[in-house]
């Protein structure tokens, strides 16, 4: 018979992180709203264009009553909050369409991206971990681990950069950037597939130092334990050892790594975006930024906060199913 699952403790868990996440989502907007008003950047000219090089001070004054950025820094984050609550993101300046549709437009796009990158790492980087923890010190282990070492040291804009140069430019294989072909008028699966290569792969290269590295170092200290030690005795065979004792064990700790690489996911994500021209959330969050685009650039935050929040918890989840030991009290 299965072990029921701790569904419980569990939902006190995250009960209790969506109540921490309350306080935390609230200071985070009004410090976007905060930074944003202390930004030398004028979000009546970035509105305006060039038509705003002309217009006189009295259009502009007008303009900026128009779009409410003339009211005190508390007003305007409490009216963009109340507003929010109601499900009204209000309108992007810069995009000039409601937020909610700037969101998702773009939104399915970058999580396209993160969720192909994520697999490429967590799959890439247990496999090379358990196969490097096999033989500690052999050639395949120097070799991936210098390689991470190396990578965990590269921008991930620079290795967007070079696989551009590489198999765009120089061989010829895959699409330098965008979503579709230039020509085309349509998008289809064939050509967003292709075009998803090199920025997936990239942005998930990116980040599996990090899980190789967990893998191996977990793996290696699982096959010295007694445990395994007794498999072996006991005459298993070494997959059977490796895959069905050593490597639960030692991918314990890579679980925490869910939670913790999501901040650098998105951060990765937003410059490989930009690098390849990819249509997610980076140019309008590059946009909102520079334009002070308040009401877009407080719900991309929250958007961002939220997953990060998310990620820490479904990393203790995932901890505490793989390991009984370890008590929802979170």
């Amino acid at each position: 018979m299965s072990p029921r699952l701790p569904w419980g403790p569990m939902a006190r868990m995250t009960g209790r992180r969506a109540l921490f996440a309350v306080p935390v989502l609230l200071t985070v907007t009004f410090g976007v709203f905060a930074v944003a008003a202390a930004s030398p950047f004028d979000p009546v000219k970035a509105y305006a264009g060039t038509a705003g090089l002309t217009a006189s001070q009295e259009n502009l004054d007008q303009l900026r009553a128009n779009l409410g950025v003339d009211q005190p820094l508390v007003t305007r984050w409490w009216n963009w909050l109340t507003s929010a609550l109601q499900g009204d993101l209000g309108d992007s300046t810069v995009m000039r369409q409601p937020v909610t549709d700037v969101i998702v437009e773009r939104m399915g796009w970058s999580v396209l991206l993160a969720a192909s990158a994520f697999l490429i790492a967590i799959l890439l980087g247990t496999g090379l971990g358990v196969l490097a923890a096999r033989r500690p010190g052999g050639w395949l282990d120097r070799a991936v681990s210098s390689a991470a070492y190396t990578l965990e040291a590269a921008p991930a804009f620079w290795l967007g950069l070079l696989a551009i140069w590489l198999f765009a430019l120089k061989l010829d294989l895959l699409p330098a950037g965008g979503l579709t072909d230039a020509a085309s008028e349509t998008v289809t699966f064939g050509q967003v597939a292709s075009h998803l290569v090199l920025p997936a792969a990239v942005l998930g290269i990116s980040q599996l130092p990090w899980f190789f590295l967990y893998v191996r170092q977990g793996v290696t200290d699982a096959l010295a334990e007694d445990p395994v030690r007794g498999a072996r005795a006991r005459g298993l065979s070494e997959r059977t050892v490796l895959l069905g004792h050593a490597l639960r064990s030692g991918m314990l700790p890579m679980l925490t790594l869910i939670g913790s690489r999501v901040p650098e996911l998105i951060t990765g994500a937003l410059l490989i975006e930009t690098v390849f021209s990819w249509p997610g959330i980076a140019a309008a969050t590059v946009e909102a930024a520079t334009s002070v685009d308040f009401s877009l650039l407080a719900a991309l935050t929250v958007l961002a906060t939220a997953a990060v929040l998310f990620g820490n918890l479904l990393s203790d989840l995932l901890y505490g199913l793989a390991d009984p030991r370890v008590a929802f009290d979170g």
